[in-house]
């Protein structure tokens, strides 16, 4: 199946609900429709994750990201619009728009905008931006390939887009928009 027919499937199954995994600048990632509340609960509960954590939304461009930035004071603006494209995550205050399951047991959303092509076609072919969380169970580590994402989960998921990894040694920092604290390095 070319990347492109990929896509479009995945695409289709995050429509439904579905939960897909896809590789981003460093690990395997799992995704699913932020808005999505079954979609939401069903990839929690594929990684055994803590649904307090949170996860983090990535997109394809910042515009992508409008409504979760409506209200954001402008000069917060500048540290994203300097640093987007690329693997760095930014925790922004929710101002509403965020699904309670996506912020977690916090006030602040986290978001990316991506700078893998995949990634960003992906999020541009949906219309929006994707939950991004790495692809593998809690506790364990990320998975770094295809194959190690069939390992771990077998036929849970709905749809695999076959791609490289971005090259980063690390998943991406960080960072409270509003204090500067570098929360992942």
């Amino acid at each position: 199946m070319s990347q492109a027919s990929q896509i479009t499937h995945a695409v289709a199954s995050l429509r439904r609900g579905g939960v897909i995994a896809y590789p981003t600048e460093a690990v395997w990632g799992l995704g699913c429709d932020p808005d999505n509340d079954e979609a939401l609960t069903r990839l929690l509960r594929l990684k055994q994750r803590d649904p307090a954590k949170g996860v983090i939304l990535v997109a394809g461009s910042i515009n992508q990201f409008a409504p979760w930035l409506e209200g954001l004071p402008i000069e917060l603006h500048a540290p994203l619009a300097a640093s987007w494209p690329g693997p760095h995550t930014w925790l922004v205050p929710d101002n509403g728009r965020s699904h309670g399951l996506v912020r977690g047991g916090h006030a602040r959303v986290a978001l990316r905008v991506s700078a893998h092509p995949l990634v960003a076609a992906l999020c541009d072919a949906l219309g929006g931006p994707i939950v991004s969380t790495s692809a593998n169970r809690a506790s364990e580590p990320s998975a770094m390939s295809a194959d190690e994402v069939h390992a771990a989960f077998g036929d849970e998921l709905d749809a695999i887009v076959e791609g490289e990894l971005g090259g980063l040694e690390r998943p991406s920092t960080i960072r409270d928009l509003v204090t500067g604290q570098l929360m992942r390095p």
